[in-house]
């Protein structure tokens, strides 16, 4: 399993013009040799700075303050063990059902980070559930709203201390109730929840929290998004003098061509899985 920030979308706020191809080439590895890619968006983590926590000018120690807050609370149910989901492995299987579909974006709320101006209310679990799928939380550029892209899998971790079982269940109900989740056609559309005390050492001044891992189909938006950038510079031959020099693209640039093909192919298969005849895909021609 991987952490992977993935770079600033906004050209006009990037410094280095060979982000695209350092991108793609970084992204075919993820595809081919990970078995799971906790996604981080720099776009997103800076919008959710600037517009959650009103910081006007958010800096990289506070941005890796949110990335931090993601890594910790997605291994709290390793880090307190209990009955359930307290390996790694068991922990993802339920999230990743086919091998090449495993970049899963993350949610938590309330955040809560230095230097921001937001004050904090207590929470319910009722609150919590709700707005781990608000694309406002979530922290992948991607649009997740109801008729974008669906639900590939849910797990959410609600951390607090004693916290009423049934609460978890009535919220469940209510968000069916709402339709305000997409699922996939050919999978079970069901929420897991697993339930994590919060740390004695560090005080809280909200009773629960949340932090949701979701599979979704809308994780292609992200790759097309790269694959535009990438395609730009790509048909220019521009900025390759210094890969150039490196002794894999000595004799030639094919490495390139072979990582588009693999993440277009990444592309194509997020885009099938919002179909009822997924599970056949791959058997007439698909990759």
């Amino acid at each position: 399993q991987t952490y992977s920030v993935f770079p600033n979308w906004d050209q006009s706020q990037s410094d280095v013009v060979v982000q695209p191809y350092n991108s793609v080439l970084a992204l075919k590895r993820l595809t081919l040799n990970a078995d799971a890619v906790v996604v981080l968006d720099n776009t997103a983590l800076n919008q959710i700075a600037v517009d959650r926590l009103r910081i006007d000018n958010p800096t990289v120690d506070q941005l890796n303050s949110l990335v931090a807050t993601i890594m910790a609370a997605s291994t709290t149910t390793l880090r307190y063990p209990g009955y359930m989901n307290n390996d790694l492995i068991g922990l993802l299987a339920s999230l990743i059902p086919t091998p090449r579909c495993h970049f899963l974006m993350t949610g938590y709320t309330p955040l809560v980070i230095q230097g921001s101006q937001k004050n904090i209310r207590k929470t319910t679990v009722l609150d919590v559930m709700r707005r781990l799928t608000q694309p406002k939380n979530i922290m992948v550029s991607a649009n997740t709203r109801p008729g974008s892209g669906c639900y590939i899998s849910i797990l959410n971790i609600i951390q607090g201390n004693d916290i009423d079982p049934t609460q978890i269940h009535k919220a469940l109900q209510r968000i069916r109730e709402r339709q305000l989740i997409n699922f996939i056609p050919w999978g079970p559309a069901s929420i897991q929840v697993a339930l994590a005390r919060s740390s004695p050492f560090i005080e809280n001044r909200h009773c629960v929290s949340g932090f949701m891992l979701a599979n979704h189909t809308s994780m292609a938006e992200l790759f097309e998004r790269l694959l535009r950038q990438y395609d730009r510079i790509r048909k220019r031959n521009a900025f390759l003098d210094s890969y150039r020099k490196e002794p894999m693209f000595q004799e030639s640039l094919d490495e390139f061509d072979d990582a588009r093909e693999t993440v277009q192919s990444l592309v194509d298969e997020y885009k099938a899985c919002e179909k009822s005849n997924y599970l056949d895909y791959g058997m007439n021609g698909g990759i």
